[in-house]
């Protein structure tokens, strides 16, 4: 992994610690709203269900929309009592949600002799609160609100290539749907990084369990990246 000169991230869930953020957002709409009591366990695979539906069928919707619509599809189905105002709390609160321990040092190794870039399910106003967490610069940003699509959809990855044109590029991201798919379907090298350490599932791309250990791996990478 020593010859690519651009590495691109998916952001929320390989950079951005996003479960853990939508959980909370969810955890303390609940409690402020008197929910009745155990919807906790049930929502967040509810809401990645109904946020991957919205952006599949509705790719014209910011995701700032998406979000808010997502959280008042769980609502419903849960029987939850949401106004639109009140599940706009995941957009509030996702500039907010924080990196991964490991991810700002990866990424200061990294940038030392790669060029950086980030290819996002979001909006750019989101995005540019996100990015006030992140240390290195990022030379390449390709936004759902840039592509007007979500990925899986290819016009991320298009519109990466085209900046990136000639350069030897990996990309690199938590997502085997939205990330990992599209990236073997197109012939773009990838890396998963798999947090949840289910790699006993079957193989198709290089696995790191967190970006420490992905910048360790690149040859550019002399000295070991320690937390």
């Amino acid at each position: 992994m020593d010859s690519f000169e651009v590495i691109t991230f998916d952001c929320y869930g390989t950079l951005i610690d996003w479960e853990t953020g939508i959980r909370k957002a969810f955890h303390d709409a609940l409690a402020r709203t008197g929910a009745r009591t155990g919807l906790d366990a049930q929502v967040f695979e509810l809401y990645a269900a109904e946020e991957r539906r919205l952006e599949n069928e509705t790719p014209h919707l910011s995701y700032r929309e998406v979000l808010t619509n997502a959280a008042l599809a769980v609502s419903r189905k849960l029987g939850w009592k949401l106004t639109e105002s009140q599940a706009s709390i995941l957009a509030e609160e996702l500039p907010h949600w924080i990196p991964f321990q490991d991810t700002n040092p990866a990424l200061e190794a990294l940038a030392k002799n790669h060029s950086l870039g980030i290819l996002s399910n979001i909006d750019n106003d989101l995005l540019a609160g996100t990015l006030k967490h992140l240390k290195p610069k990022f030379e390449i940003l390709v936004t759902a609100e840039n592509v007007q699509s979500y990925k899986p959809a290819y016009p991320h990855f298009n519109e990466a290539q085209r900046i990136i044109r000639d350069r030897r590029w990996l990309h690199v991201a938590a997502s085997q749907y939205h990330d990992i798919e599209p990236c073997l379907k197109l012939g773009i090298g990838a890396v998963w990084v798999d947090r949840k350490n289910t790699s006993h599932l079957e193989q198709r791309v290089p696995v790191v369990k967190d970006l420490t250990q992905l910048a360790n791996q690149m040859g550019s990478v002399r000295s070991s990246v320690k937390l």
